[in-house]
């Protein structure tokens, strides 16, 4: 854990949140500024900072991550209808928090190319 770090402060409810999602690996809560009307994002509980930090000792929370997205796409019901997952890596691509994360949107029409 990173003591600065808001989505450590999140997992260790030291920061408000409203968390639809948790298991031993992962912790996921609603966005505070939902892009989509269903908007999750989705952490590993240990602090990794960004994508480019996964290695193959821990790899195995991206799928952590996935299996998460899909069981909260579920309880959202947008598993029919289609859902964006989403993970930005460093300043340019729009990562905000330095704490590896994914975005699970859905809940509506999606076009393509993002913003």
């Amino acid at each position: 854990m990173k003591e600065s770090c808001i989505f450590c402060k999140i997992i260790k409810r030291e920061a408000p949140s409203k968390i639809v999602f948790e298991d031993n690996k992962v912790v996921a809560f609603e966005d505070v500024r939902p892009q989509a009307p269903v908007h999750i994002v989705i952490i590993p509980k240990t602090h990794i900072e960004k994508l480019l930090d996964i290695t193959k000792e821990n790899a195995n929370i991206i799928e952590q991550l996935i299996l998460a997205a899909n069981i909260i796409a579920k309880e959202k019901n947008i598993q029919e209808s289609g859902y964006r997952v989403v993970i930005n890596c460093n300043k340019d691509a729009g990562q905000a928090v330095f704490h590896l994360h994914l975005h699970l949107l859905g809940g509506a029409h999606m076009t393509w190319p993002p913003g």
